[in-house]
C-alpha cells in the first residue's frame, strides 16, 4: 500500500511480508548483503576495466615507443587509427547493452574481455597504418559492450546513492591503467627492444593483450549475475537484493514483466532526458580524448626518452584522487549536477593556465589538475543516467548505451584536436577542450533545473497494482524523495 503526506511530496510504504520475508531499509541483513556483493563485483569489474583501458589506450605509449617511426605514421594516419576505434565502438554499444539484459553478465563480460585481449595482441603484428586501423576498428566492436554494460550492471545491484562510490572505484581503473601503462610501456619498450627480433612496442601490445586473455578466465566464476537469478545467494538474500532496489525506485532485471527490445529502445529514444545527457557526455568524453596525447604533451614540456613515459604517471595519479573525491562526495551529498559543474569549471581554468604560462613546471602541474578534473566529470555524467532514468531496467540499459555510445562519438572528432602541427602549445586542442568543459558545467545546471521542473514518473506509479505489484514490493518503512538531481 502507498500513502502520501498532505502535501503529496513524499511516499511511505507499509511493511508487508512477501514469501515469508520482509525487507527493512538499512537492516543488518541488507548491509551484510551489500558487503557480500561488494567483495565480488567491485574488485572484479575494476580489474576488467583496467585491462580494457590498457588494451585501448596503450597505442599512445606505443606511438612514442617506436611505432610511429617503424610504421612511418603521420599525424593524420594516427588520428584515423584512433577514430576508427570509436566508429565501431559507437555503432555496437546499443545492440550490445540490449543483448546484456537477456544474458548472464558473468559470461557476457568474460567473453568480451577474452575477445579484446586477443584483438589487442594482434596489433603487435601490424605492418602498416592500414592494418593498425583495421585492428583498432575490430577492437572497438569487442569493447563496445563493456563500459555501458558495466554501468548498467552496477545500477542493477546498487541504489542510486550507493552507486557513485562503487563506480568511482571502478572508474579509477582508467587512471591506474594510464599510469601503469606508462610504467609498463617504459619497461617493455626498453628491456624487450628487439628481443627475439621483435620491436619493443610490439611486445607491449602482445604482453598486455595476452594478460587480458589470461585474467578473464577467472572472472566468470566470481561475478554474480542479476539480483533475482544469482545462484549463490540464498532466497532471502535474493529477495532483499530485489526489494531494496524497488524501494529506491529502480527497475529490476530478471522480472516477468519486461518490455521488448523495441519497446525499451522507443522509450529511451523518446525521453528528452536521454538527449540532454547525450550532449553532456559528448562534451565530457570529447575532453577526455586528451588521454591519447598525454605522452606527446609531456614530451613537449622538455621530457625525453623513457622519462617521457614515466612522467605520465603523476598525471594519472591526480586523476585517481579526483575521481574518488568527486564521486564519493557526490554520493554523500546525494548530488550530481553541482559536482559536474565544479569539476568542469576547475578543468577549464586549469587548461587556460596550462596554455597561458611559459614555465614548464607550472604547465605540468596545471595539466595534471585539468586532466584529473576531466576524468572526474565523465563518471559523474554517465551515472546521472541511471539516477534519473531508473525504470524499467531495459529502458535504463538502452539509455545508458545511447548516452555512452553517442557521447563517445565525440572522440571521433576529438582525435583530430591535437595535430602535431599545432605544437608545442597545442592551442587548438586546449581551446576546444576548455570550451567543452565550461559548456558542460553550464548544462549540468540547466539539466538540474529541468529535472526538478519536469520530474519523471515514479516506479510505483507505473504499476496499476501499486507497490505491491512490484514483485511484492512495498515492504519498507521509508520516506522516498524524487530522483536525485
Amino acid at each position: 500500500m502507498t500513502k502520501k503526506d498532505p502535501q503529496g511530496e513524499q511516499v511511505w510504504r507499509e511493511e508487508l511480508p512477501v514469501g515469508g520475508y520482509t525487507y527493512t531499509r538499512d537492516s543488518a541483513a541488507e548491509k551484510a548483503l551489500v558487503r557480500k556483493i561488494d567483495k565480488r563485483i567491485v574488485p572484479t569489474v575494476w580489474i576488467l576495466y583496467t585491462l580494457s583501458y590498457l588494451d585501448r589506450a596503450n597505442i599512445g605509449n606505443a606511438k612514442v615507443g617506436g611505432m610511429e617511426d617503424d610504421l612511418g605514421l603521420t599525424s593524420t594516419q594516427y588520428s584515423v587509427c584512433l577514430l576508427l576505434f570509436f566508429v565501431s565502438y559507437v555503432i555496437f554499444e546499443v545492440p550490445s547493452n540490449m543483448l546484456l539484459t537477456r544474458m548472464r553478465p558473468s559470461i557476457f563480460l568474460t567473453v568480451l574481455c577474452f575477445g579484446w585481449g586477443t584483438v589487442a595482441a594482434c596489433m603487435g603484428a601490424v605492418q602498416d597504418w592500414k592494418q593498425l586501423a583495421a585492428v583498432r576498428f575490430c577492437l572497438g566492436i569487442i569493447e563496445a559492450g563493456f563500459a555501458p554494460g558495466v554501468a548498467f550492471y552496477l545500477s542493477s545491484w546498487y541504489k542510486r546513492h550507493e552507486l557513485a562510490k562503487r563506480y568511482s572505484i571502478y572508474y579509477t581503473a582508467t587512471a591506474v591503467s594510464g599510469a601503469f601503462s606508462g610504467l609498463l610501456a617504459g619497461v617493455i619498450t626498453d628491456h624487450l627492444k628487439l628481443a627475439r627480433g621483435i620491436e619493443g612496442w610490439r611486445w607491449l601490445f602482445i604482453i598486455e593483450g595476452a594478460g587480458s586473455c589470461f585474467l578473464c578466465l577467472f572472472t566468470w566464476y566470481i561475478l554474480p549475475d542479476w539480483p533475482s537469478t544469482t545462484t549463490w545467494l540464498s532466497p532471502e538474500e535474493k529477495f532483499i537484493a530485489v526489494q531494496r532496489l524497488a524501494a529506491d525506485g529502480i527497475g529490476n532485471t530478471g522480472t516477468t514483466d519486461q518490455p521488448t527490445h523495441s519497446q525499451a529502445a522507443r522509450m529511451a529514444f523518446t525521453d528528452w532526458r536521454t538527449w540532454m545527457l547525450v550532449v553532456m557526455y559528448m562534451l565530457a568524453t570529447g575532453s577526455q580524448t586528451i588521454q591519447y596525447f598525454i605522452p606527446t604533451l609531456v614530451g613537449q614540456l622538455g621530457y625525453t626518452g623513457y622519462d617521457k613515459q614515466y612522467m605520465t604517471i603523476p598525471v594519472y595519479a591526480v586523476a585517481f584522487v579526483f575521481i574518488l573525491a568527486f564521486c564519493f562526495a557526490s554520493d554523500i551529498r546525494k548530488e550530481r549536477g553541482n559536482y559536474i559543474s565544479l569539476a568542469g569549471l576547475l578543468a577549464g581554468v586549469c587548461f587556460i593556465v596550462t596554455v597561458a604560462v611559459d614555465n614548464e613546471h607550472v604547465k605540468y602541474g596545471f595539466l595534471c589538475l585539468a586532466v584529473g578534473a576531466v576524468y572526474a566529470v565523465c563518471p559523474l555524467t554517465l551515472l546521472w543516467v541511471s539516477s534519473i532514468i531508473d525504470h524499467p531496467a531495459e529502458k535504463r540499459a538502452v539509455a545508458i548505451a545511447i548516452v555512452n555510445a553517442l557521447g563517445n562519438s565525440a572522440s571521433i572528432y576529438g582525435s583530430f584536436l591535437w595535430p602535431s602541427s599545432t605544437g608545442p602549445r597545442y592551442v587548438q586542442g586546449f581551446a576546444t577542450t576548455t570550451a567543452f568543459v565550461l559548456l558542460l558545467a553550464i548544462l549540468a545546471q540547466v539539466n538540474k533545473f529541468l529535472i526538478a521542473r519536469y520530474p519523471a514518473e515514479r516506479l510505483e506509479d507505473t504499476y496499476e497494482g501499486g507497490p505491491a505489484a512490484l514483485e511484492g514490493n512495498a515492504v519498507v518503512h521509508e520516506k522516498e524523495s524524487a530522483s536525485s538531481v
